[in-house]
């Protein structure tokens, strides 16, 4: 969807809802309702909100936000609900001119990763010129913060359930600084000249600068840029020279990639595994076992640590 075509709907539909809106139950005596973007970003929300908000997110598991085009039903939901909340810092590329629309409509709109995490505890990376990394989510401490600022959302948007938020906000950031250092405990199972983590893109820069490992992803910050030949070779070479025994595929992101850096790598007269698929920027569905926030960093954590720690190196 062309970006102007999109705002002429979003431009439409708040004109044309705001008669309803103005007739209907107060935010008091009803759920509030949030459209959030990714599906991480619908856990975070539901996590914090609890049963005081009721959430419907845009993307479903296995969903790309890189890639993410929104369509007009997409533009409906969030017009209807009360507040929009993404991640921000461009991960949700192709919808930045809509939520800047909406905003501009007076629409609350929330990108929790830029609210929440100052510029100083923002990635930089040479692959994503005059962009901050995105996917802060990778480090559960700085989650924590996102946590705390999604409850002062709420509160600001909600007054009399303020405090039940902040309470909701700060028990929910205890539990992510406690898989925060279990994350840190499962790294040490890992030698540490084995901590490096090979992925299908690089959405791990987080996790790697908070739990130490030295971390390179085929394509880049964002899935809209391809890896090419020279990108396969690079990565299969680095495999092989630092005899590095398993990599990784992500749900959101097809395996061909990293099939084709084994298939080099196995031309160099290395052998590597593939060691698991992670979830980057998307949780499962409900009967996996990244159901929930929670649930995919340990699981992510325990999957690393399997395929790095037992693997022999040829």
């Amino acid at each position: 969807m062309r970006s102007s075509a999109v705002c002429i709907i979003v431009l439409g539909l708040l004109t044309s809802c705001t008669s309803t809106e103005e007739v209907g139950p107060p935010l008091a005596d009803r759920a509030i309702r949030v459209v959030a973007t990714t599906s991480i970003v619908a856990d975070l929300v539901r996590a914090v909100g609890g049963a005081e908000v009721s959430v419907e997110s845009l993307m479903g598991p296995g969903v790309d936000p890189h890639l993410y085009k929104a369509s007009a039903r997409d533009v409906d939901k969030m017009v209807q609900a009360d507040i929009v909340v993404y991640n921000g810092l461009h991960l949700e590329g192709k919808m930045g001119d809509l939520f800047k629309a909406m905003a501009a409509r007076g629409k609350p709109t929330v990108a929790i990763a830029e609210v929440s995490i100052p510029d100083s505890l923002l990635r930089v990376s040479e692959l994503f010129q005059g962009n901050y990394d995105p996917h802060i989510w990778f480090d559960a401490e700085l989650w924590a913060r996102a946590a705390h600022a999604l409850a002062n959302t709420l509160g600001a948007l909600d007054t009399a359930r303020g405090a039940m938020f902040a309470m909701r906000g700060d028990g929910y950031a205890d539990e992510l600084l406690e898989v925060h250092a279990y994350v840190h405990e499962k790294v040490n199972e890992v030698p540490e000249e084995q901590r490096v983590l090979i992925t299908s893109h690089d959405a791990f820069g987080y996790f790697g600068r908070a739990y130490g490992f030295d971390v390179h992803g085929l394509q880049g910050i964002s899935t809209a840029s391809e890896a090419g030949a020279a990108d396969v070779q690079n990565l299969a070479t680095l495999v092989t020279d630092r005899r590095i025994p398993a990599m990784f595929i992500e749900s959101s992101v097809s395996p061909r990639g990293i099939e084709a850096v084994q298939e080099a790598v196995n031309a160099k007269g290395f052998e590597v595994s593939i060691g698991g698929i992670l979830y980057g920027d998307a949780l499962g569905g409900p009967s996996t076992p990244a159901a929930t926030y929670l649930d995919m960093i340990r699981y992510n954590i325990d999957t690393i640590v399997k395929a790095l720690s037992n693997g022999e190196r040829n």
